[in-house]
């Protein structure tokens, strides 16, 4: 939802940018493998404390999973498998990362509240992705809900930033779940099952995007 109207700003700055990687000859996949490798930096980071810099370094590898889909389009090198190890690294990026903070967390003394809310938000976050991928194999597209993972990565940073963690974890907690409800009655009403029509599927995209 939110990528929808932030994304056209970072057009040009990321079309420039690609430009000038693919003269380098950087391939998207590299850029793929670099933002994971700035998310470990940021776990890292986050597992020790260092919330409001280890927040910095996470937006950074946000900026790489945004440019790696812009400079596959611009060298013309969209492939099946460029799309499944970004859509993979993306799981693992945010698991890990929520990993760190509970880490973080388990050490601090009645923390039992951050640490519930962090394991209901990476419930919630598995199940908007496979929810979505396991609508698009039986041919229905399901894209919809509040929290897709551009917006999550923008309340977690924003919340580490501004130390409003807990805040923000509630926030995640409750609309990444609410969210994977929604693609489920989206998938329930695209299946005929509410009007009584027969199912219909739409085309699946054969070269899906990071975006869920």
């Amino acid at each position: 939802m939110m990528s929808k109207y932030i994304r056209p700003y970072f057009l040009d700055p990321m079309s420039r940018l690609a430009q000038r990687l693919h003269r380098m000859g950087i391939t998207p996949n590299t850029v793929t493998i670099a933002g994971f490798v700035l998310t470990l930096l940021s776990t890292v980071m986050l597992a020790t404390g260092n919330l409001f810099w280890g927040a910095f370094v996470l937006w950074g590898a946000a900026m790489f999973d945004m440019l790696d889909g812009t400079l596959a389009r611009y060298a013309d090198q969209v492939s099946k498998f460029g799309a499944f190890l970004d859509s993979t690294l993306d799981r693992y990026a945010e698991s890990i990362t929520f990993l760190g903070l509970a880490f973080y967390f388990s050490y601090k003394p009645d923390s039992q509240t951050e640490l519930i809310l962090i394991f209901l938000t990476l419930i919630g976050s598995w199940m908007v992705s496979y929810t979505r991928a396991r609508a698009e194999g039986l041919g229905i597209e399901c894209k919809g809900g509040f929290l897709q993972r551009p917006e999550r990565l923008t309340i977690l940073i924003a919340g580490l930033i501004l130390s409003l963690v807990l805040p923000a974890l509630w926030i995640l907690a409750i609309f990444t779940n609410v969210t994977a409800f929604q693609r489920i009655y989206e998938v329930y009403v695209q299946t005929g099952r509410v009007t009584g029509k027969q199912p219909v599927g739409k085309p699946v995209n054969q070269h899906p995007t990071a975006t869920e």
